[in-house]
């Protein structure tokens, strides 16, 4: 009788601890991971990851990843949930109210590596964004993490338009002093690149002024190389069509080498003519890049301000 009452005990404890689990998505407010534009009461044993966005438990097994992806993306879910609600590959989407509005998600099981993994994924609707979640169990926390806990976990996904810019300047590896009065601040990938802009990610934002700061894990192989280098990285600015390289030239930015690169180019749907300043601030192995984007038409007014933001970046102490 002994071992049948171990085992009773032993699934109390699993179905009290999975019920706590569960609970817990009631039982606190949304947490939102530093940088990111989608929160959620993570269920319990999950904190904030270090080296992602989202949460995972002590010993990195269970990971939730959030971000944002593309507007359009929810509705081409949505539709494609319509046009075929069974699913396809024996995997089916279903739907969940929350905070934010209506989710899809999706269960799956899969492997990561040697190890039986079960995924959870969710989308939802943004204003000019669509939230997403993915959620990753191993076989060995399926117990606790049970699909009905991810679910209720899903159900109090929420979002926030706009993440204060004090949050994002803290993720930057280094000191931003100066905004130059751009309207938005908005992290691109949480810790290695920012935007400031006059516009918006729905309207476009190449139609105004606007920046790209981050840093990039590479750097000029030698001072000789800089030039080559410069406007090699120049080439893959993303959104730039029909780009003229008009100057490249050295520059030194708060006492250390640089490169300064302009472009001549059209960008975005309305085929906007731009004039873009690329400036490079080398390190031993990693390379500030600070692109700053101008109508040209704005350019004589957008300059200073550009100027004025790449002189207020300073290493962290």
């Amino acid at each position: 009788m002994k071992p049948l009452r171990h085992l009773a005990a032993v699934s109390l404890f699993v179905t009290a601890l999975s019920s706590a689990v569960a609970v817990s998505a009631f039982a606190a407010d949304p947490v939102f991971a530093p940088g990111a534009r989608v929160g959620m009461t993570p269920l319990v044993g999950l904190n904030k990851a270090r080296t992602f966005t989202g949460f995972e438990t002590e010993d990195h097994g269970v990971k939730v990843l959030v971000t944002d992806l593309p507007a359009e993306a929810y509705g081409e879910v949505a539709n494609a949930f319509k046009a075929n609600p069974a699913g396809t590959a024996g995997i089916k989407p279903e739907t969940l109210e929350t905070p934010a509005g209506l989710g899809y998600y999706t269960i799956e099981n899969g492997k990561d590596g040697a190890t039986n993994v079960r995924r959870y994924s969710m989308i939802l609707p943004g204003p000019t964004f669509s939230g997403y979640i993915a959620v990753q169990v191993p076989e060995n926390a399926s117990k606790i993490y049970t699909d009905d806990a991810v679910r209720q976990m899903f159900a109090t996904a929420t979002l926030r338009t706009e993440v204060p810019v004090d949050e994002q300047l803290g993720l930057m590896p280094f000191k931003i002093s100066e905004l130059s009065s751009f309207k938005n601040v908005r992290t691109l990938a949480p810790g290695a690149a920012l935007i400031l802009s006059d516009s918006d990610e729905k309207k476009g934002f190449e139609i105004a002024p606007f920046m790209i700061i981050g840093v990039i894990g590479s750097t000029a192989a030698s001072p000789d190389d800089r030039g080559r280098f410069a406007q090699q990285i120049a080439t893959t600015i993303p959104g730039v069509r029909d780009g003229r390289i008009t100057m490249s030239e050295p520059v030194r930015i708060d006492g250390q080498p640089g490169y300064e690169t302009r472009i001549d180019a059209i960008s975005g749907k309305d085929n906007t003519p731009v004039t873009i300043v690329q400036w490079l601030r080398f390190g031993a192995q990693t390379s500030v890049r600070i692109i700053g984007s101008s109508p040209r038409d704005e350019w004589s007014k957008a300059f200073p301000r550009f100027r004025a933001v790449r002189d207020g970046i300073q290493p962290k102490a």
